[in-house]
C-alpha cells in the first residue's frame, strides 16, 4: 500500500486547513485508513481513525473531522478552529491485513499555526 498526503501549511489560530490522502496498491487489504502527527521533540500520536468505527483525540475532538471516500480510496482530515498546539508534521496511515498485520505511512506534511 502507498500513501500520498496533500494539503497542510501555514495558518493563524482559529484558521481551518484540510489534509488529503490517496491510498494506491493493495487497497483491499485496508481495514482502518488515519491521521497521526508528530509535534517537535514529541512522539507521535494518534489525531483521528476511521475504518469499523470513527475515533478521534481527545485534543481534537469537535475541531477535526476525518472523512473517507472509498470509490476514491482517499482519507481526508478537516482541521477547524485550529490552535498553535495543533502544529505538527501529520501523517497519513493505512492499516492492513492480509496473512500478517501492517502499518503503512505516508510521507508526512507540516501544519504549522501561527498565534
Amino acid at each position: 500500500v502507498q500513501l500520498q498526503a496533500f494539503g497542510g501549511g501555514m495558518v493563524q489560530t482559529g484558521g481551518s486547513l484540510r489534509l488529503s490522502c490517496a491510498a494506491s496498491g493493495n487497497i483491499f487489504s485496508i481495514r482502518r485508513l488515519g491521521w497521526y502527527r508528530q509535534a517537535r521533540g514529541k512522539q507521535r500520536e494518534l489525531v483521528a481513525t476511521v475504518g469499523g468505527s470513527t475515533t478521534y483525540a481527545d485534543s481534537v475532538k469537535g475541531r477535526f473531522t476525518i472523512s473517507r471516500d472509498n470509490a476514491k480510496n482517499t482519507v481526508d482530515l478537516q482541521m477547524n478552529s485550529l490552535k498553535p498546539e495543533d502544529t505538527a508534521v501529520y501523517y497519513c496511515n493505512a492499516f492492513t491485513i492480509t496473512s500478517v498485520m501492517n502499518d503503512y505511512w505516508g510521507q508526512g506534511t507540516l501544519v504549522t499555526v501561527s498565534s
